[in-house]
């Protein structure tokens, strides 16, 4: 039997659209973020949706900035998305559009409305407008100026775009049914006034089309097939539609919007508002910090474009809003990492040790493997001499039971090397461990020793003292503490600002491999058994510094196994 392709509910839509030849079996869809902000992983979710429908069905795809609000967009945010949008590994080609690119037709458009006696000037303040728009249970009630004639509202028009009025003096609204169920129906405002210089159009403009009038209209001069948007966006499907009901397409078709669930991640703060305010606070060094959720964050912190469009594949696409597990996505990374990664040994948090019966002076170059998983990774020579340093969490003066790392008295294996026993525990004048002495079986040298494979419980890592290189460790991990994703409403009185980790940020002075001095910033790999790892961009010749991306230990996989 072959194997069934299943397929999600946006793509037999357009599956029916090409059976009934509604676009002439076109698709062709856009991702239009708002440059007021950073994207997040939501958005990358959104980005690989619209990108790989119109792959998969040999479209197009157009990435198009809706910059229609002055007062919050600029250059800076611009150019990060187009870098996350390739960073991803997708391509917008020549398709590189803004919504100011088109404020001339829009606004053509607008007075055409006027002119169907569709749109009105309204001289209500938004308090006022805001106060007639009445509740889910109660209707609107008109603004006294809904009947002004269709001459009026074309001059007072003409007026605002001429710049006459203050902001906030006049919107040109919507004429639909202020009775109407659904909110977004009672007279939206269409256009407001606003006396700012746009990033793109300077001064020509101090009136700005409303995102829900002006992202509708940018579809259908796009000529877009399919609008796939957030699930938020749904009570606002009818405004959508009423909006380009009276755009003259060439061959009459309208883009249809299909919304989706948007992406909410445990642990993760996933609203752009309070993504700021970690920013402006300085509670993160800034919007590519790697604790957070923006994708110039996460590509900071180490993960792959790869493991991203995995992750994205992986949890599919919903009608319903849902909450993901972030094992998933730290599943991913380690999936993508572990066949690619070097491994190196790397002592986090180092405690030295003296190896009071090898030889003084003596060096001895030992082979180790790149990549357990991958023998096409080929090895590497690493020194071993008397001083060396192992990770201070590896040795307990009172072992507790089941600790079968190092004590007094206890043998372990080093990686690759001898099996050594601690003789001897060294404290400063504070009780502070400073020195463990330690005796060592000099014939139980992994793979040559007659002892080689005596059997001690516990295997550590290690790095030689005099050739090792010292490293800034930054180990992440969750901003939040609480495993709730922090709703995006403003009306949550939940202060998430208490919620944050004192310990989502770890730094040590640490002691790699010699072999680290070979790699470059954005390179991967594994220090063993603490995790993966990327050289972070704050990295010079004198200074290495690292991320750790995830830890070794995969809560993901097994919960999938024990739901199995």
């Amino acid at each position: 039997m072959g194997t069934e392709i299943t397929k999600n509910f946006i793509e037999n839509f357009i599956d029916e659209d090409n059976a009934s030849n509604k676009y002439g079996k076109r698709v062709h869809t856009r991702f239009p973020p708002e440059p007021n902000g950073y994207l997040h992983i939501g958005h990358a979710k959104s980005i690989c949706l619209n990108f790989g429908i119109a792959q998969k069905y040999g479209g197009l795809t157009n990435l198009r900035f809706d910059d229609t609000n002055p007062s919050k967009e600029n250059t800076e945010f611009v150019e990060s998305i187009k870098k996350d949008v390739k960073w991803l590994g997708f391509d917008w080609g020549d398709r590189l559009y803004y919504t100011s690119d088109y404020f001339d037709q829009i606004y053509e458009y607008a007075v055409k409305l006027i002119k169907l006696g569709k749109a009105y000037v309204d001289d209500l303040t938004s308090e006022q407008i805001k106060a007639y728009r009445g509740t889910f249970n109660t209707p609107g009630k008109e603004s006294p100026y809904r009947n002004r004639s269709v001459e009026e509202n074309l001059r007072l028009f003409e007026e605002m775009k001429a710049g006459k009025y203050a902001d906030g003096e006049k919107v040109l609204r919507a004429k639909i049914d202020m009775a109407s169920p659904n909110i977004n129906m009672r007279d939206p405002v269409i256009y407001r006034i606003l006396h700012a210089t746009h990033h793109r159009t300077g001064d020509k403009w101090c009136i700005y089309p409303m995102y829900d009038f002006a992202h509708p209209v940018s579809d259908a001069i796009e000529r877009i097939t399919h609008s796939i948007c957030t699930l938020e966006f749904e009570d606002h499907r009818p405004l959508y539609e009423w909006c380009i009901q009276d755009w003259e397409d060439p061959e009459g078709q309208l883009p249809r919007q299909i919304e989706f669930a948007r992406l909410n991640v445990t642990n993760l703060v996933m609203s752009k508002r309070k993504l700021r305010v970690l920013v402006e606070k300085g509670i993160v060094s800034g919007w590519d910090d790697p604790r957070m959720p923006t994708i110039a964050g996460i590509r900071r912190r180490g993960f792959t474009p790869e493991s991203i469009r995995d992750f994205c594949e992986r949890i599919g696409v919903a009608k319903a809003d849902s909450m993901v597990d972030i094992s998933l996505l730290e599943y991913c990374i380690r999936e993508d990492l572990k066949l690619k990664a070097p491994r190196i040994m790397t002592v986090i948090d180092p405690i030295k040790v003296v190896i009071t019966d090898y030889p003084d002076g003596k060096t001895e170059t030992i082979t180790a493997e790149n990549n357990q998983e991958n023998e096409a990774m080929g090895t590497r020579q690493m020194t071993f001499s008397k001083n060396i340093y192992i990770d201070r969490k590896d040795f307990m003066e009172e072992p507790v039971k089941k600790f079968f790392r190092l004590a007094p008295g206890k043998e372990v294996r080093l990686k690759y090397a001898y099996i050594i026993k601690c003789e001897e525990v060294i404290k400063d004048e504070n009780g502070n461990i400073v020195e463990i002495h330690c005796s060592h079986d000099p014939e139980s040298m992994s793979g040559t020793g007659k002892n080689a494979n005596r059997k001690v419980k516990g295997t550590l890592h290690w790095v030689n003292a005099d050739d090792a290189v010292d490293v800034e460790t930054r180990v992440y991990d969750y901003l939040l503490k609480d495993s709730d994703n922090e709703d995006e409403e403003e009306t949550n009185n939940k202060d998430f600002l208490s919620q944050i980790n004192p310990h989502s940020l770890d730094v040590y002075h640490s002691k790699a491999e010699a072999c680290i001095k070979q790699y470059k910033a954005g390179d991967h790999f594994q220090f063993l058994r603490e995790g993966y790892f990327v050289i972070d961009p704050d990295t010079t010749e004198d200074h290495i510094v690292v991320n750790r991306i995830v830890g070794l230990r995969d809560t993901w996989a097994k919960m999938q196994k024990k739901n199995k």
